[in-house]
């Protein structure tokens, strides 16, 4: 439960190198999310060449801090995998979540970065990455050592919670 009340969107880093034992451990993390009928729709494509990640902080509006990113990871969906149609979208987004707390759990940052829904900037990333037909770009995650701080959080509100019904 800590991980999830430390998890902040950062958005600074440090230049130091995320470890290839942290990255395949973020990747470990994301492939234990549930998915429906455990299709399991996705693939990770891990961006960690200065130069890419620049390009990719142009391509999206809202990746700046891909600049400092020593790592970005794309989840990205194929929905021919799917058995219930439009799931992948779910699937994907469990696999995101799970790598933004093990982030944390590594004593790393991370952001969650849109790509979907079919945007121009899911384009653009998709052409940049060059995925192949049929697969679709559900996140970017802006992922290094932290240079901010934020403290935790909760964000839990009594006027949210509905028993029974509303």
């Amino acid at each position: 439960m800590e991980e999830i009340f430390r998890r902040r969107s950062i958005r600074k880093y440090h230049p130091k190198k995320v470890e290839t034992a942290k990255i395949k451990r973020l990747i470990e993390a994301a492939v234990a999310a549930p998915s429906a009928g455990n299709e399991q729709p996705w693939h990770f494509i891990i961006i960690k060449e200065r130069g890419r990640l620049d390009k990719l902080s142009e391509i999206h509006p809202y990746a700046k801090m891909l600049k400092e990113a020593p790592l970005a990871i794309a989840v990205c969906g194929d929905p021919a995998q799917e058995r219930y149609d439009g799931f992948w979208v779910q699937d994907c987004a469990a696999a995101t979540q799970n790598i933004l707390l093990e982030a944390v759990a590594l004593d790393l940052g991370a952001v969650w970065l849109s790509g979907y829904p079919g945007q121009p900037r899911e384009r653009d990333v998709s052409n940049f990455l060059e995925l192949p037909e049929g697969i679709k770009t559900l996140s970017l995650i802006a992922i290094g050592y932290p240079a901010e701080e934020k403290g935790k959080t909760n964000r839990y509100r009594e006027e949210i919670v509905h028993q029974e019904k509303w």
